[in-house]
């Protein structure tokens, strides 16, 4: 049996993991308009819900089912957010009065939220969210006649759910054409699998934007233009959205509203409690639209965003998009020259820095980004040397590298063990076009072995690390890698690092700060460390642009 608690649980997870999903359910959108925003509309209806629900613990299956409805109709956002509505609440009306719930009455709700849902589309259309909903509960009410188990109910909702999902390309053939299956019905899914999780395990997953999925969406390898399919399918100009408090006119049947909406204008929705009325609506005629729903109540809340332009918008930025990217691929080039360079970094300031050394192109990868041996071979290729050195700057990035070496067979790979930043750019320092490769690669790997790197981070969650308590957000410092340095303050943290690397055989000190440091902190930093220092000491400032590094100091 399912009770208050569970459900409560349940539809906190089913929020949570929605949100987790959000962006690329996003990316599955081919209506580029308001409604196009799937995952954010579903996960902020589902937000809604869930900060009502969290606001205090206890009731029965009936009264968590109620607050969650009544949270979703308030929060819904888009067509998707107010189906998502529509199906909890006829949820809510199937657990009217019960305490708990077993298998069969879980899967009754359910059916009835579905039928909700469909009477409240003027056209519903198959291959939706409405068709997942639906398989879903057919699902469901036949695994309840075979077992009343709410977890063997459950499992069997959720596979219909997926099953559902994955035929949605054939249902749609726009789907098919984009090579996507349908974002709401994607949402849906996410939202079941959050709440199956308390009920089988009672795990409430957590939403962590830094741990963010990432999961196979489409239904081919292929994801098409969207923009470009529905240039003459925009019959109506604004997507209006409005909430009518119905303090003054309780009694007023809001299916009249519906049915008018549906002569001005089409993809309308009408969902009421007995407090409000939340209402979608493409039409011509916003004006027309809003004067009705006074005649209901007090407008509480408007929202009318022009489809034509989004949709221009939209299809303006995937252009340039593709321009960019055809404009940025690489490309196989003949081995011409002697020698070339592949290195491996991320920030826009590095791979500048990197190509005025000599490199012939940049990976893009580095701490918690490795790029793969494809990546690294496909920059080999498009290399024009017959000898190809590879600088990885990172530990982790070697072996992906040293792979492409026996894959390669029309040019010679090397691969310079470069493990930071730093040492790949005093390697790059030290090549000498008089010597041969194997010279310089000896050479430059020298050089990098002379070279001390530091490093300014932070640290992203509570532990003990080489008998440091770190507490999340801490700033941490490092030399080669071992943890040095642990401060409140990222400009101390910097000065006191560096500091601490120099010694009286110091020569060079370079300073390369990272996308969320400012010139203002950069120059910060390089002054308190050049008047700590010997004046022998020259001391060099780089915008490098790196994610996660606050700075990289390289210390010769």
């Amino acid at each position: 049996m399912i009770n208050g608690t569970d459900l409560r649980n349940a539809m906190i997870s089913g929020a949570n993991n929605i949100a987790r999903h959000r962006s690329h359910i996003d990316k599955l959108n081919i209506f580029p308009v308001p409604d196009g925003d799937t995952g954010t509309n579903m996960s902020m209806t589902m937000a809604n819900a869930s900060a009502e629900l969290q606001k205090e613990q206890g009731g029965t299956v009936s009264e968590v089912a109620r607050k969650a409805a009544s949270g979703l109709l308030r929060g819904a956002r888009g067509n998707s957010g107010v189906i998502l509505s529509l199906l909890f609440r006829g949820f809510a009306d199937g657990v009217k009065d019960l305490e708990e719930i077993s298998g069969n009455e879980l899967a009754n709700a359910l059916s009835l939220g579905v039928d909700d849902a469909y009477k409240a589309v003027m056209k519903p259309t198959e291959g939706t969210i409405l068709t997942v909903s639906r398989v879903a509960s057919e699902k469901g009410k036949a695994a309840a006649g075979i077992d009343n188990d709410t977890i063997y109910v459950w499992s069997a909702i959720c596979q219909g759910a997926e099953e559902a999902l994955a035929e949605t390309p054939e249902q749609l053939p726009v789907l098919k054409r984009a090579g996507v299956v349908d974002a709401g019905g994607k949402g849906l899914c996410c939202i079941f699998e959050g709440m199956m999780s308390v009920f089988r395990d009672g795990v409430i997953l957590q939403n962590d934007a830094d741990e963010e999925i990432a999961v196979d969406l489409t239904s081919s390898d292929s994801f098409n233009s969207a923009a470009a399919e529905f240039d003459g399918d925009i019959r109506f100009t604004y997507c209006t959205e409005f909430i009518v408090s119905r303090e003054k006119s309780p009694r007023k049947d809001p299916e009249e509203l519906r049915r008018y909406l549906e002569t001005i204008g089409d993809c309308v929705v009408v969902v009421s409690d007995n407090d409000i009325i939340k209402t979608h609506v493409h039409t011509e005629e916003p004006n027309k639209a809003l004067e009705a729903a006074l005649r209901y109540g007090q407008l509480l809340t408007v929202k009318i965003d022009n489809m034509k332009e989004q949709h221009r918008k939209a299809k303006a930025a995937e252009e340039a998009v593709k321009a960019k990217t055809e404009k940025e691929a690489l490309k196989p080039e003949e081995p011409t020259e002697k020698v070339g360079f592949v290195s491996v970094a991320a920030g826009d300031g590095l791979k500048t820095l990197f190509m005025d050394l000599g490199c012939a192109h940049v990976v893009n990868g580095g701490q918690t980004m490795n790029p793969s041996t494809e990546d690294i071979m496909k920059a080999v290729l498009a290399t024009p040397a017959k000898t190809v050195l590879v600088l990885p700057n990172n530990k982790n990035i070697t072996m992906a590298s040293e792979q492409v070496v026996p894959l390669v067979k029309d040019r010679k790979v090397m691969v310079l063990p470069t493990r930071t930043i730093p040492q790949g750019l005093s390697a790059m320092l030290a090549y000498d076009p008089d010597l041969t490769c194997e010279v310089n690669a000896v050479k430059m790997m020298e050089a990098a072995g002379k070279v001390r790197t530091g490093s300014v981070t932070y640290a992203s969650r509570n532990s003990e690390f080489g008998g440091h308590r770190i507490s999340e957000g801490d700033i941490l410092g490092l030399i080669d890698g071992k943890l040095t340095v642990i401060e409140k303050d990222i400009i101390h943290a910097c000065f006191k690092l560096t500091h601490s690397m120099v010694n009286r055989s110091t020569a060079f000190i370079t300073i390369i700060y990272g996308e969320d440091i400012t010139e203002e902190q950069a120059n910060e930093a390089y002054n308190r460390i050049k008047s700590k220092v010997s004046s022998d000491i020259e001391i060099t400032l780089v915008n490098g642009g790196q994610p996660i590094h606050y700075f990289l100091i390289s210390v010769e």
